[in-house]
C-alpha cells in the first residue's frame, strides 16, 4: 500500500509564500515522477508543476517564476515553494506520484489535498 500524505497549506496573503510538502511511504520500488496539481470548485483538476527522478521539471504557464517544486528522493518528498501569491492560487492543492511499487506495479497515486487560501 502506498500513501501520500501532503502538509504545508494554509491561509496567506497576496504576495506571500508558502511551501507545500508531498511524502511517500509504504510498499514502494521506484517513484518516476512527482508532481503538485490544483483544483477549485467546478473546475477540473490541473497541473502546477512536476518533477521526474532525473529532476527534470516542467511548469504550467501561470506558475512559472513564481513556483519551484524540488525533490528529495532518497526521502520519497517533493516540495513546492510558491511566492508572489494571488488570490487566484486559491485551490485544494494535491501531490501526485507515478511509481513503481515494490510488487513491481505500476501505479499513479494522489493525496488528500491541502487547502491554499490566499486573501487579505
Amino acid at each position: 500500500q502506498v500513501q501520500l500524505v501532503e502538509s504545508g497549506g494554509g491561509l496567506v496573503q497576496p504576495g506571500g509564500s508558502l511551501r507545500l510538502s508531498c511524502a511517500a511511504s509504504g510498499s514502494i520500488f521506484n517513484i518516476y515522477v512527482m508532481g503538485w496539481y490544483r483544483q477549485v470548485p467546478g473546475k477540473q483538476r490541473e497541473l502546477v508543476a512536476r518533477i521526474t527522478s532525473s529532476g527534470s521539471t516542467n511548469y504550467a504557464d501561470y506558475v512559472k517564476g513564481r513556483v519551484t517544486i524540488s525533490r528529495a528522493n532518497t526521502k520519497n518528498t517533493v516540495y513546492l515553494q510558491m511566492n508572489s501569491l494571488k488570490p487566484e492560487d486559491t485551490a485544494v492543492y494535491y501531490c501526485n506520484a507515478g511509481l513503481v511499487t515494490a510488487q513491481l506495479a505500476d501505479g499513479d497515486y494522489w493525496g488528500q489535498g491541502t487547502q491554499v487560501t490566499v486573501s487579505s
